[in-house]
Protein backbone atom coordinates (compact mmCIF):
# COMPACT_ATOMS: atom_id res chain seq x y z
CA UNK A 1 0.00 0.00 0.00
CA UNK A 2 1.02 3.63 -0.91
CA UNK A 3 0.93 6.45 1.21
CA UNK A 4 1.30 10.35 1.57
CA UNK A 5 0.69 12.62 4.33
CA UNK A 6 0.31 16.10 4.42
CA UNK A 7 0.37 18.32 7.92
CA UNK A 8 -1.85 21.04 9.35
CA UNK A 9 -3.02 22.44 12.70
CA UNK A 10 -5.88 23.49 14.04
CA UNK A 11 -7.15 25.70 17.36
CA UNK A 12 -10.44 25.27 18.59
CA UNK A 13 -12.33 25.77 22.58
CA UNK A 14 -14.88 23.48 23.54
CA UNK A 15 -16.15 21.41 27.08
CA UNK A 16 -17.10 18.14 27.59
CA UNK A 17 -19.89 16.41 29.35
CA UNK A 18 -18.98 13.41 32.01
CA UNK A 19 -16.97 13.16 35.06
CA UNK A 20 -14.82 10.91 33.10
CA UNK A 21 -13.17 14.49 31.78
CA UNK A 22 -12.04 15.62 34.78
CA UNK A 23 -11.23 19.32 34.37
CA UNK A 24 -12.02 19.39 30.50
CA UNK A 25 -15.64 19.61 31.40
CA UNK A 26 -15.08 23.75 31.59
CA UNK A 27 -14.55 25.12 28.36
CA UNK A 28 -11.11 25.29 27.05
CA UNK A 29 -8.39 25.52 24.11
CA UNK A 30 -6.97 22.76 22.48
CA UNK A 31 -4.70 22.67 19.19
CA UNK A 32 -4.07 19.51 17.13
CA UNK A 33 -1.50 19.03 14.91
CA UNK A 34 -3.62 17.31 12.36
CA UNK A 35 -1.57 14.32 9.98
CA UNK A 36 -3.96 13.02 6.70
CA UNK A 37 -2.49 10.05 5.30
CA UNK A 38 -4.24 9.02 1.84
CA UNK A 39 -3.71 5.39 0.52
CA UNK A 40 -3.81 3.22 -2.10
CA UNK A 41 -2.90 -0.32 -3.40
CA UNK A 42 -1.07 1.37 -6.93
CA UNK A 43 0.49 4.59 -8.01
CA UNK A 44 -2.01 6.28 -10.25
CA UNK A 45 -0.89 6.96 -14.06
CA UNK A 46 1.22 9.98 -12.92
CA UNK A 47 3.17 7.64 -10.56
CA UNK A 48 1.44 9.67 -7.36
CA UNK A 49 -0.97 8.54 -4.65
CA UNK A 50 -2.53 11.94 -5.23
CA UNK A 51 -1.54 15.76 -5.88
CA UNK A 52 0.66 16.64 -2.60
CA UNK A 53 -0.31 20.33 -3.33
CA UNK A 54 -4.20 19.59 -3.54
CA UNK A 55 -4.39 17.46 -0.74
CA UNK A 56 -2.54 20.24 1.82
CA UNK A 57 -4.92 22.85 0.22
CA UNK A 58 -8.29 20.54 1.23
CA UNK A 59 -7.26 19.74 4.43
CA UNK A 60 -6.66 23.30 4.88
CA UNK A 61 -10.26 24.01 3.66
CA UNK A 62 -11.55 21.33 5.97
CA UNK A 63 -9.51 22.50 9.15
CA UNK A 64 -10.15 26.46 8.64
CA UNK A 65 -14.59 25.63 9.11
CA UNK A 66 -13.31 24.18 12.40
CA UNK A 67 -10.04 26.87 13.15
CA UNK A 68 -10.60 29.58 15.98
CA UNK A 69 -14.33 28.17 16.72
CA UNK A 70 -15.79 27.11 20.43
CA UNK A 71 -17.55 23.82 18.94
CA UNK A 72 -19.64 23.81 21.32
CA UNK A 73 -21.32 26.77 19.75
CA UNK A 74 -21.39 24.99 16.32
CA UNK A 75 -24.95 23.15 15.15
CA UNK A 76 -23.13 20.40 13.87
CA UNK A 77 -21.67 19.46 16.98
CA UNK A 78 -24.90 20.14 19.38
CA UNK A 79 -25.01 17.87 22.23
CA UNK A 80 -21.69 16.20 21.39
CA UNK A 81 -18.55 15.70 22.82
CA UNK A 82 -16.09 16.45 20.46
CA UNK A 83 -13.13 14.40 22.04
CA UNK A 84 -9.76 14.09 19.76
CA UNK A 85 -11.39 10.78 18.43
CA UNK A 86 -14.26 12.50 17.03
CA UNK A 87 -12.65 15.07 15.64
CA UNK A 88 -10.70 12.73 13.27
CA UNK A 89 -13.41 11.34 12.00
CA UNK A 90 -15.05 14.49 11.11
CA UNK A 91 -11.87 15.87 9.43
CA UNK A 92 -11.71 12.45 7.71
CA UNK A 93 -14.95 12.10 6.20
CA UNK A 94 -15.05 15.81 5.77
CA UNK A 95 -11.81 15.03 3.12
CA UNK A 96 -13.94 11.78 2.14
CA UNK A 97 -16.58 14.06 0.51
CA UNK A 98 -14.03 16.76 -1.02
CA UNK A 99 -12.53 13.14 -2.99
CA UNK A 100 -15.98 12.17 -4.02
CA UNK A 101 -16.68 15.58 -5.49
CA UNK A 102 -13.34 15.24 -7.30
CA UNK A 103 -11.56 18.24 -5.20
CA UNK A 104 -8.60 16.28 -4.74
CA UNK A 105 -8.61 15.66 -8.60
CA UNK A 106 -9.53 13.00 -10.51
CA UNK A 107 -6.26 10.03 -9.70
CA UNK A 108 -7.94 10.88 -6.03
CA UNK A 109 -10.90 8.56 -7.46
CA UNK A 110 -8.63 6.22 -7.38
CA UNK A 111 -7.91 5.94 -3.44
CA UNK A 112 -8.58 3.33 -0.91
CA UNK A 113 -8.47 4.65 2.10
CA UNK A 114 -7.70 7.99 4.32
CA UNK A 115 -6.13 8.10 8.01
CA UNK A 116 -6.64 11.80 10.26
CA UNK A 117 -4.41 11.98 13.04
CA UNK A 118 -4.62 14.35 15.63
CA UNK A 119 -1.59 14.95 18.14
CA UNK A 120 -2.76 16.69 21.32
CA UNK A 121 1.30 17.13 22.00
CA UNK A 122 4.13 15.20 21.52
CA UNK A 123 3.18 12.35 23.84
CA UNK A 124 -1.24 11.72 22.81
CA UNK A 125 -3.05 11.74 19.92
CA UNK A 126 -6.14 9.94 18.28
CA UNK A 127 -6.42 8.41 14.62
CA UNK A 128 -9.43 7.59 12.14
CA UNK A 129 -9.02 5.33 9.30
CA UNK A 130 -11.61 4.90 6.92
CA UNK A 131 -12.17 3.73 3.36
CA UNK A 132 -13.49 5.34 0.22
Amino acid sequence: MFSITVRDHVMVAHSFRGEVFGPAQRLHGATFVVDATFRRAELDADNIVVDIGLATQELGAVLADLNYRNLDDEPAFAGVNTSTEFLAKVIADRLADKVHAGALGEGARGLAGIAVTLHESHVAWASYERTL
